[in-house]
């Protein structure tokens, strides 16, 4: 595919490895062609490779596979799961992950992204619904509009949160930007 057709989540070959796309910019020249900057975390390492691609280059899109995993528990190795209809369990590294495991709580049930017949990934939902456990008290009249207010929820993610928002409540949270979206009915 053109290197233009490159998005954030996308999993691509380059030089022969794997990566997979992060936030990225794009940016046109006053002469010549336009080019894009690109982040890419190595699928499986904790790896980082900035590329810069002209909008002509061609890159190799890999396809990933899903398979439905349980997450079981984390310890010094990892992150645990096990496939739902085999029962094998796989672990990933804190450093594969990162940030991911912070919208998951244990037992859940998510898709886990495959490439080769190696686990690469985990694919998060848009939204995800956790419950406060720490906050400042809630302010009585406080509107949506008002100032908001840390709350650290049940997995330890801690999101900025309007001031009306009490410990127990459940809260729906972008798993594209950690941003507190509404509370979950």
């Amino acid at each position: 595919m053109k290197a233009t057709e490159i998005r954030k989540g996308m999993v691509v070959r380059v030089e022969g490895e794997l990566y997979r796309v992060m936030p990225c910019s794009t940016s046109p020249r006053e002469t010549g062609a336009a080019w894009s900057r690109r982040a890419c975390g190595a699928c499986g390492a904790a790896r980082t490779r900035r590329s810069r691609f002209r909008s002509e280059d061609e890159v190799e899109k890999v396809m990933l596979e899903s398979k439905s995993m349980q997450y079981l528990y984390h310890d010094h190795h990892g992150y645990h799961f096990m496939d739902t209809e085999t029962y094998d369990q796989v672990a990933l590294a804190d450093d594969v992950l990162g940030d991911t495991m912070s919208y998951i709580l244990p037992e859940s049930t998510v898709l886990m992204e495959w490439i080769e017949e190696k686990p690469v990934g985990v694919e998060l939902p848009a939204a995800v619904d956790l419950k406060v456990v720490e906050t400042a008290p809630g302010i009585k009249g406080a509107t949506a509009s008002a100032q908001r207010k840390p709350a650290t929820l049940e997995t330890g993610l801690v999101v900025q949160v309007p001031s009306f928002i009490d410990e127990g409540e459940v809260v729906r949270v972008s798993t594209q930007d950690g941003s507190y979206l509404e509370r979950a009915k």
